[in-house]
């Protein structure tokens, strides 16, 4: 199902199972293309602070969901001193 309809059933209200399923499966896809956008923007040389920032989170946050998700290859910019 494309991702506009899923929207679609989430909003509709008269049936709530299946918005609920709708829900469930859009916080699935949110949750793939946020870890692939937070990988790249480590690629990109951005920091996990950069990254936190522009997902309105604290850094430990960005750091705590996605530090052991991300691909090892990604070679991380450090927060300078």
């Amino acid at each position: 199902m494309e991702a506009t309809q899923v929207a679609k059933r989430a909003a509709d209200t008269t049936d709530p199972r299946a918005g609920l399923r709708a829900i469930a499966s859009l916080r699935t896809l949110t949750d793939v293309l946020e870890l692939r956008q937070v990988e790249a923007a480590l690629r990109a040389g951005m920091t996990w602070q950069d990254a936190a920032d522009a997902l309105g989170v604290t850094r430990q946050a960005v750091h705590k969901k996605y530090a052991k998700r991300i691909d090892p290859t990604i070679d991380i910019a450090r927060r300078s001193r």
